[in-house]
């Protein structure tokens, strides 16, 4: 298993081993035990799963906040995307700046995002699914998001005309958003490498 560390203190890129023959390939995309050798001690809680059937589907950026701030492990299985994560942790020096990276069912990459960071994908294969592992349970009370083409983010999304939930389309600026405290999150000791490197 390759770990890649990012510019934005937290995110890891993972790219599993998988071994393959004539027949396929098999892989662990995720081993508890592997993961915590690693210094990613997340205990993971749930399991979500969404399909997205055109190219240009846009979800995001969404995001809890405390106490069921949410990180998450980011994998596509059929199709690909580009996956976003935006820091979102007021007093970080690298507040507002994003990170994007391809994810798709032919690389296997997988995008580990923490807490502090808000996250979204655009679809750029048909028929895409996207599988993710959570640490927290959803919860509607907590769950906030940040308009996808916020200009003051301006992240270059791969495509003309977006495809978006009537929810997503009417997200705050991040300068209107109810965000992360930085000292806040520095503060909490269960989250391995994404909070203490």
């Amino acid at each position: 298993m390759k770990v890649a560390k990012i510019d934005l203190q937290g995110l890891l890129i993972i790219e599993p081993d998988v071994f393959g023959d004539h027949r396929g390939f098999f892989m662990e995309s995720y081993n508890k035990q592997k993961f915590a050798g690693l210094g990613i001690g997340y205990e993971f809680v749930q399991d979500n799963h969404s399909l997205s059937t055109e190219v240009g589907t846009i979800r995001g950026l969404h995001y809890q906040l405390p106490p069921k701030a949410q990180t998450k492990l980011v994998r596509v299985v059929a199709g690909a995307i580009f996956d976003v994560a935006v820091d979102i942790r007021k007093g970080s020096p690298t507040f507002g700046k994003w990170f994007g990276v391809e994810l798709s069912a032919a690389n296997k990459k997988q995008l580990l995002i923490p807490k502090g960071f808000a996250h979204g994908y655009c679809t750029i294969e048909p028929n895409t699914e996207v599988l993710y592992k959570v640490d927290e349970l959803y919860s509607p009370v907590h769950d906030r998001g940040i308009l996808w083409n916020d200009p003051m983010i301006g992240i270059p999304w791969p495509t003309e005309l977006a495809i978006l939930s009537a929810k997503d389309e009417k997200h705050p600026l991040l300068q209107d958003a109810e965000v992360f405290e930085y000292k806040y999150l520095m503060m909490l000791k269960n989250d391995g490498p994404s909070l203490s490197e």
